[in-house]
């Protein structure tokens, strides 16, 4: 069976065919990674999970440091272990929340996804209740800088 999730890109609505047992995959990959966040200093435990075209699936949580600005998110650790696999682009990303909240990419975290998706990549949010909510890179980094911006 497939999911239909509607996602509203730059002014027009796109439909994404995406098979239920992929978000289910990648809300657990999430779950699982969340559970081994190092986060002492703020408890807040994220984890997050990336489905690349080939199919593979990488995750990662976030990692706080007593020197505050040298933490890492869960998208970051999830990027760079898809990266040191070998992969550069992302198709669907899933970001799991500590509590019954959405926990939304931050900006940093906004760029990074944008560096290895288009604008019309999936980015879903699930709490801890297993509500979902269901946008994309485009939509939550309006005209991101990318690599072709370098060669203007």
């Amino acid at each position: 069976s497939h999911l239909m999730i509607k996602v509203k890109r730059i002014g027009w609505l796109t439909q994404v065919a995406m098979k239920k047992n992929n978000l289910e995959q990648l809300s657990q990959l999430a779950f699982d990674a969340q559970k081994n966040s190092h986060s002492p200093y703020s408890n807040f435990k994220v984890g997050a999970a990336v489905l690349t075209p080939s199919g593979e699936t990488f995750s990662g949580c976030n990692v706080e440091s007593a020197a505050f600005p040298l933490g890492q998110c869960a998208e970051a650790t999830a990027i760079g272990n898809m990266v040191t696999q070998g992969h550069k682009r992302i198709s669907h990303i899933v970001i799991a929340s500590p509590n019954d909240e959405f926990c939304f990419p931050c900006g940093g975290c906004r760029q990074k996804i944008a560096e290895f998706a288009p604008d019309e990549t999936p980015v879903t949010m699930v709490s801890q209740n297993g509500e979902t909510f269901e946008t994309t890179i485009g939509e939550l980094l309006p005209s991101a800088f990318r690599a072709h911006d370098l060669d203007k």
